[in-house]
C-alpha cells in the first residue's frame, strides 16, 4: 500500500507512534517509539529479549497509531503486519533515530551486548483520522 503524503511527512519527522503487539494469550501490549519509514513500510527499532520483538517473532499481526505533534486531529490508525526482520544494519539504524529524536550522532542508552534489531511493517489497513 502507498502511504498517503501526511503519513509520510509524519513518519520522515520526529514523531511518535504507538506500536501494539499481541501476547501469547492474545491480549495487546502496547509500546510508544521511535519510528521511520524505509519507501511505503515502517520501520520500528528494538532490542532482542524485550516483549515486543518476543510477539512480533510469534505472531507478525501489529497495530499503530500516530499523530501529528502540532495537530493530534490528523491521525493514523494502522493494521499491518511484520514482514521483515533485520539485525545487520540494525545498531546504524537506532543511531539514525537518535540523530532525528535527539539530535544525537550514537543512541546514547546502548547496552552492552544488547542485540538491536530492526522490524519492517507491511500495511494491510489504513484509517486517517
Amino acid at each position: 500500500m502507498e502511504l498517503p503524503d501526511a503519513l509520510k511527512a509524519m513518519l520522515d519527522g520526529p514523531t511518535f507512534a504507538t506500536l501494539a503487539t499481541l501476547m501469547p494469550d492474545g491480549s495487546p501490549q502496547a509500546s510508544t517509539m521511535w519510528v521511520d519509514r524505509e519507501g511505503d513500510r515502517i520501520r520500528f527499532n528494538t532490542a532482542e529479549g524485550r516483549v515486543k520483538p518476543r510477539n512480533m517473532d510469534r505472531d507478525p499481526r501489529v497495530a499503530i497509531s500516530i499523530f501529528a505533534t502540532d495537530d493530534p486531529y490528523q491521525a493514523f490508525s494502522i493494521r499491518g503486519r511484520v514482514v521483515e526482520k533485520r539485525l545487520e544494519g540494525a545498531d546504524e539504524h537506532i543511531d539514525a533515530l537518535a540523530n532525528k529524536y535527539l539530535g544525537v550522532d550514537e543512541y546514547p542508552y546502548r547496552v552492552p551486548g544488547q542485540i538491536r534489531v530492526t522490524y519492517l511493517i507491511e500495511i494491510d489497513r489504513l484509517a486517517a483520522h
